[in-house]
């Protein structure tokens, strides 16, 4: 079994390989290093903005009057560094994680804010050991630039016939308490005397079977399997969602899902601060969900395959987000069978004014502008000023976060996406 860390959100329940065996030390000068960054994050920390865009933030998720919100992520951080804000200068891979951790946050205050918040504990990593559901994703990977975390994959079909349903199971999960406390003390020495430090589990799910049955099998093979051998393809998705509820109870059991209610993100979009008083029946504030390969099917067939599924997953949190990269104008309808639905993906490739129709006063819109602007020969900060406002004007009367992500490059010039934050804070002050 693997170890891994779930100090940050949307694990997986997949095999995953970690460094965490790595020996938990550092020398005086790598300690005076963290220790240095560490008070410059309290700092921030502590600026009365992070109160105010708190409020902001909880009042845009519980449905209040606000101006739209602004935070971006999946920053292609292999091409953002200035001056060496971002360069490492701990040997130490568990110093490395913190000072990268430290670093980015402090880069992104000075740079690209946003609406961003920054709270005054530091978490330290759970760490577990997870065998994953069965299936390891098989494919050729071609990588066009070194550190890119984004790359060209042709998957490997590995249900290519109606079989291996039993390769499928559930996940076994457990805990490594006294690894857990070794790093929780090991973070406590960095930040004494400057931040408080806590361990936390799991700050999100991201439950995406059709997502793993892609990585599983590619999306032509899982497109034309759901017309040629819809039967088959019913019993794989409700194996793996079997799996899924399986090991979130294990999880529960072991008191590794942590509230996320705070500066974390919630499905693929911003903040989860809310008001809302928490259930009793429920295992936290927020659930997330999505299909992103349905985004090409009717709404009949996303009905049956996807949130007949999803529902399932979806009842067991408070409130619910739903989609990604998918466009779901058309889908509203039928997203509406989701009794706690709040908060809906609107991707670059959706009807923004057909979304706002349906969803005003309803769901909030986490509306995503396109990166593409960022990627190309010239950026144009004129076609991102027209974009926003186009957008914003449609999605009038809606409660409206804007999600700036899947960076995926910005040529190697960081200075565009401090450009885009810029242009896109103007827009939002003129309305």
């Amino acid at each position: 079994m693997s170890r891994l860390f779930i100090d940050t959100p949307y694990l997986v329940f997949q095999n995953q390989e970690t460094q965490n065996d790595a020996p938990l030390e550092m020398a005086p000068d790598e300690l005076a290093t963290l220790r240095a960054l560490a008070q410059d994050y309290a700092e921030i920390a502590a600026e009365k903005v992070n109160a105010e865009r708190k409020r902001l933030w909880a009042s845009l998720n519980d449905l209040e009057p606000t101006r739209p919100l602004l935070w971006m992520n999946e920053v292609c951080w292999n091409e953002m560094d200035v001056d060496g804000e971002l360069r490492l200068r701990t040997r130490n891979e568990v110093c490395q994680r913190i000072e990268s951790e430290l670093r980015k946050t402090l880069y992104q205050w000075r740079h690209m804010q946003g609406d961003m918040v920054v709270e005054g504990t530091f978490f330290s990593p759970s760490i577990l050991r997870n065998d994953g559901v069965g299936v390891k994703v098989e494919a050729d990977v071609l990588e066009t630039e070194a550190d890119r975390q984004i790359a060209s994959r042709r998957f490997h079909n590995q249900f290519a016939r109606d079989e291996g349903l039993e390769r499928i199971h559930p996940p076994h999960v457990e805990l490594d308490r006294a690894r857990t406390e070794a790093f929780r003390a090991f973070y406590a020495r960095v930040f004494e005397g400057i931040l408080p430090v806590a361990t936390r589990g799991c700050t999100g799910f991201w439950f995406a079977p059709w997502d793993d049955l892609v990585f599983f099998m590619g999306a032509e093979n899982v497109l034309t399997a759901l017309l040629e051998r819809p039967d088959f393809m019913h019993a794989l998705v409700g194996r793996l969602v079997e799996a899924y509820l399986v090991g979130l109870e294990r999880f529960r059991e072991l008191g590794l899902i942590a509230p996320n209610h705070l500066n974390v993100r919630v499905g693929s979009g911003g903040y989860g601060y809310t008001r809302q008083a928490p259930s009793d029946a429920a295992l936290g504030p927020w659930g997330a969900a999505t299909a992103q390969i349905f985004g090409s099917v009717s709404p009949e067939m996303h009905q049956e395959f996807g949130l007949a599924y999803e529902r399932r997953w979806l009842a067991k949190w408070d409130l619910a987000y739903y989609g990604c990269c998918e466009p779901l104008h058309d889908k509203l309808a039928i997203l509406s069978s989701i009794p706690n639905l709040r908060k809906v993906s609107v991707s670059p490739w959706a009807d923004v004014a057909a979304s706002a129709e349906a969803m005003r006063g309803r769901y909030v819109m986490s509306l995503k502008p396109s990166p593409q602007v960022l990627a190309g020969p010239e950026f144009d900060p004129e076609a991102v000023r027209r974009e926003l406002r186009g957008k914003l004007s449609a999605a009038r009367g809606c409660n409206v976060e804007i999600i700036l992500k899947d960076i995926s490059t910005v040529r190697h010039e960081p200075r565009r996406l401090w450009e885009w934050v810029r242009v896109a804070n103007e827009v939002i002050t003129s309305l």
